[in-house]
Parts: C-alpha cells; structure tokens; sequence
C-alpha cells in the first residue's frame, strides 16, 4: 500500500547526484544565490523558492510547485528558465544563518512525517557550497557526490 503525506516548504531545493537538498531562509536570506553557485558547481535545480514535499512509501521526495516549475530568482536579473529535475529524494535541510556554531550537535526535523537531518550554514561565504557539499557526503555515509 503506498501512503501519501505532503506539504510545501519556503525553501529552494538542488540535486547533486540524484539527492535532493532544502536550502531553508527567510525571503532575500541568500537560498537563491547558494542554489546557483552549487549549480554552477553541477548540481541541478529542483524548485526556487517553494519545494512541494510528498512522503511516498517512506521516501520524502522533492518537487516544483506546477506555477514556478524550471524557473529560478535572480536578484537583478529578474525570473530567469533553468533546467530543473522533479520528484528527488531528500537527504538533507539546510537552514541559512549568519550565526553558525563551530561544533553543533546534529540536528534533524520532521517534514511530512520523515526524519531529515539538518544543519546550518551562512550562505554568503565562500565555502559554502563546499560545506553543503561535505555536509551532504556525510549524510550519504561518506560516498563523494560528484
């Protein structure tokens, strides 16, 4: 039997290598502009902005909202296509913050009935996209994402 749960998300949402990861902020905390440099780095959109969550056997999976679907943000550009993939399984939130801890303790949240660990990171250093990066290796056991 497949069960169903969903809920949408103030969140943009990538994929590295298949795995779909939230960047969580308010509006103009900088989600928009970590997702471009991670796709710069070769990660793929999911969703700017907004990311539909549905929970399916288990499995979180992250989409677009149909109305904003292959559509990115760009502060000065404007509403800008851009290649997207849909349907994504989440492994990990990212919460944007400009007060980090060095040494947190890991945390995760529930999201349409599913565990994710989450962490924290200031989206305007220069590290960090690396740092999601190696936040999300972790997450996978340490198998390097591409």
């Amino acid at each position: 039997m497949t069960s169903l749960s969903s809920e949408t998300l103030h969140a943009t949402s990538i994929a590295i290598e298949g795995h779909a990861v939230l960047i969580e902020g308010r509006s103009g905390s900088g989600k928009s502009d970590l997702a471009l440099r991670l796709i710069d780095r070769g990660a793929v959109l999911v969703s700017d902005d907004y990311t539909l969550l549905v929970r399916r056997d288990g499995r979180l999976l992250a989409r677009p909202p149909a109305t904003i679907a292959g559509r990115i943000e760009v502060r000065g550009l404007g509403i800008l296509p851009m290649p997207h993939v849909e349907d994504v399984p989440v492994v990990l939130i990212v919460r944007i913050d400009d007060d980090v801890l060095r040494m947190p303790e890991r945390r995760a949240r529930r999201l349409a009935g599913v565990e994710v660990p989450q962490v924290a990171l200031a989206p305007f250093e220069a590290s960090a996209p690396i740092k999601l990066e190696m936040a999300l290796r972790r997450e996978l056991g340490g198998t390097q994402p591409a």
